[in-house]
């Protein structure tokens, strides 16, 4: 079977077109909301604030997210949360550019581009095999993952550079528009509505339902457990401390996007890779291959010099795609469609649920006790934690399946 043949799904070309576009604007906005807040206030802890105004109702509101988009269709949720994060997105760029921003500004738009992330990255999750048969879903996470990873290559650097030549909020502009253009693609895709019997079905039961099948699969919810940890160690110890460390070096500006830009042709080389490799056991490997993630935290946190942060950068993306991939599969081969964007939701609320304290927390911690220090103890913390998930029998064992019945893909409203 070709890699190519997810493609000639309609439905699934226009899904396809539709991330492109989000994608395209998205991988500008980290490196630009990054250096957007450290310019109204040079403070690890401002930083962090934004950050956690994000991640905060990012969190709160994933369960909401994932019974919408089992209830009233994915697309269709889909299509409303990308309305709201490319306004808020936009006021946020408009605000930058006039420079009249002020910290307590992004942190409430943040907190708005968090809430509709929180609703619609369950159904962004949960679409896929409503789009393309069954023996397509490798196939079609690698070509959905292919040209998104080459676009996280590009887009760092050419944020980085913007900041650097015109300032942050140009970068925040175009991620708004990407958000509304790929909302009128997605129009164009048709997959059945859930079914009358679903919509009668209260939200709390919804909720418990999902609850009582994520409790109850093992391998589900160890991984989660894990991800709580090492979400909160990445956010706080990368994504926090590693632009601050940027300014503090001669790394700089557009040498943080850079290192973004490594990181991302790590998932694009392996992405190609993964066309040609079989994934037998796609848990077992992925939880060897994310402990790469603490790499760059590691030689960052030892000695701050650019190239050996991009390498660091470069394996991270490559842990991050043989571990995406392999979750992917796992949700979408081992979960029944009917409860799939709820056991995302759940997976999501328990993988996410730590990142703003590691937001919070590991800002004052550089404070306190250095910033490199801290990144190289967040580093090593990485990398135990991910490979002590493997002790658990169901995750390392668990094969791929072609147990779980799909209903057929079809014409309808979304």
């Amino acid at each position: 079977m070709s890699v190519l043949a997810p493609l000639r799904e309609r439905n699934f070309r226009y899904y396809w077109l539709s991330r492109l576009i989000d994608r395209a604007g998205t991988t500008m906005a980290g490196v630009a909301l990054a250096f957007a807040v450290l310019e109204v206030s040079d403070s690890a802890t401002a930083l962090g604030t934004v950050l956690a105004a994000y991640s905060i109702p990012m969190v709160v509101f994933l369960l909401a997210g994932g019974v919408l988009a089992d209830r009233f269709g994915r697309t269709l949720v889909i299509q409303a949360t990308n309305a709201l994060s490319g306004l808020s997105q936009l006021a946020t760029a408009a605000l930058v550019i006039t420079g009249t921003a002020e910290v307590w500004h992004l942190a409430a738009l943040a907190a708005i581009n968090g809430t509709a992330t929180a609703a619609g990255m369950p159904a962004l999750a949960g679409v896929l095999p409503q789009l393309v048969p069954r023996d397509q879903l490798k196939a079609a996470n690698l070509v959905l993952a292919v040209p998104e990873n080459a676009l996280m290559v590009l887009g760092p650097a050419v944020s980085g550079v913007l900041v650097a030549v015109v300032g942050p909020g140009w970068a925040l502009a175009v991620d708004g528009a990407t958000y509304l253009l790929a909302m009128l693609v997605l129009t164009r895709v048709r997959i059945p509505r859930p079914a009358e019997g679903q919509l009668r079905k209260g939200a709390v039961a919804d909720l418990r339902e999902g609850w009582t099948y994520f409790r109850s699969t093992t391998w589900l919810w160890v991984v989660v457990a894990s991800f709580s940890l090492l979400n909160a160690i990445g956010s706080g110890g990368f994504n926090t401390l590693g632009p601050v460390l940027a300014t503090q070096t001669d790394i700089g500006e557009a040498g943080w996007g850079l290192i973004r830009s490594a990181q991302a042709v790590g998932f694009l080389a392996c992405s190609l890779a993964l066309i040609r490799i079989s994934f037998r056991r796609p848990l077992l490997w992925g939880m060897v291959a994310v402990a790469l993630n603490g790499i760059p935290m590691l030689v960052l946190g030892v000695e701050p010099i650019l190239l050996v942060g991009m390498v660091g950068a470069f394996l991270a993306g490559v842990g991050s795609q043989v571990f995406g991939l392999g979750w992917d599969l796992a949700m979408q081969e081992h979960v029944p469609d009917e409860m799939l964007s709820r056991a995302y939701s759940y997976d999501m609320l328990g993988s996410f649920v730590a990142i703003p304290v590691g937001q919070l927390l590991f800002g004052p911690l550089g404070l306190a006790f250095g910033v490199q220090r801290v990144m190289v103890i967040a580093g090593i913390a990485y990398v135990v934690i991910a490979l002590v998930t493997l002790a658990s029998r169901s995750v390392r064992d668990l094969p791929r399946a072609t147990a779980v019945e799909l209903p057929a893909t079809g014409s309808g409203p979304g």
